[in-house]
């Protein structure tokens, strides 16, 4: 491990900076979980990263299809701990904290015809061998580039903001950043930033749960390309192999919806995406 907690020459705050880690990176432990709820947890992910408009009920049809005797308290609850909720238009699409401020939502009929003209960000579970983490990016809507990524053991608003300002310390600013209603997204240290850089904030609404489905699929291919190939035992092993997708993804993996080039291709000017296949 990289961190030194005992180091008396650098604070713990100033090791995860310089490393581009989640303060809680560094108080990770195990989580003591079950094999069983391990296991069933994943089953879990993996049914609802390939359908993820299903809700909880679907879910369930499916793991009693394959032969899980499981019931839909049960899975309602692991859901919530892993952050799955169903992208469907409707009264629930989103939780935001009761306390802050949601924010309207500003991409509505704007075509998006160049990098840095919208940001968004989403956060997704990792299955691990020993319990579980979670995974921030941040996507440049036009060029689908990964932009930057943090991981972490706990929903703590501290790994999004880190991703966020790390994208912005590389790629400069975005006019309009777009999320969801989650509390991570809706918090002050979030927000806060976006409003120090003059970036227009935009919230997906009721009724706008499909918007963000190309960052979806960038979920589920990174899982069904890697995570799931690899079961990663630990966050940090997760970690390193995140890292090599996300560079393959990147600068190797051609898009067809970019006319076969890359993300980072489009991203950085070198191709223009035809309107029609954009």
């Amino acid at each position: 491990m990289l961190l030194r907690p005992d180091s008396t020459k650098l604070s713990v705050r100033r090791q995860c900076g310089l490393l581009s880690l989640a303060r809680s990176m560094a108080y990770y432990r195990a989580v003591e979980v079950s094999e069983e709820e391990v296991a069933l947890m994943k089953e879990i992910d993996q049914i609802f990263t390939r359908w993820p408009f299903y809700g909880s009920r679907k879910v369930l049809l499916e793991l009693r299809s394959g032969g899980r005797e499981v019931n839909r308290k049960r899975v309602q609850r692991l859901m919530q701990v892993m952050g799955l909720q169903a992208l469907v238009p409707g009264p629930h699409t989103s939780k935001p904290h009761p306390e802050h401020p949601i924010y309207p939502y500003l991409l509505g009929g704007v075509e998006v015809t160049r990098p840095n003209q919208v940001w968004a960000a989403d956060i997704t579970y990792l299955p691990l061998e020993q319990g579980w983490g979670y995974l921030v990016a941040i996507i440049d809507w036009y060029s689908r580039a990964i932009l930057s990524w943090q991981a972490s053991n706990t929903m703590a608003v501290d790994f999004c903001v880190a991703a966020l300002e790390e994208a912005l310390r590389h790629y400069g600013r975005p006019e309009i950043f777009n999320t969801d209603q989650g509390a991570q997204f809706t918090s002050p240290d979030f927000t806060g930033v976006l409003k120090r850089e003059e970036i227009r904030i935009s919230m997906d609404g009721k009724g706008r749960a499909t918007d963000n489905i190309f960052v979806e699929r960038v979920w589920r291919s990174l899982k069904y390309e890697d995570v799931y190939l690899r079961d990663y035992a630990t966050l940090a092993e997760a970690q390193a192999g995140i890292s090599r997708w996300i560079r393959f993804y990147n600068v190797r993996r051609p898009h067809q919806a970019l006319d076969n080039r890359t993300p980072m291709e489009v991203y950085r000017g070198l191709h223009v995406v035809r309107k029609e296949a954009a």
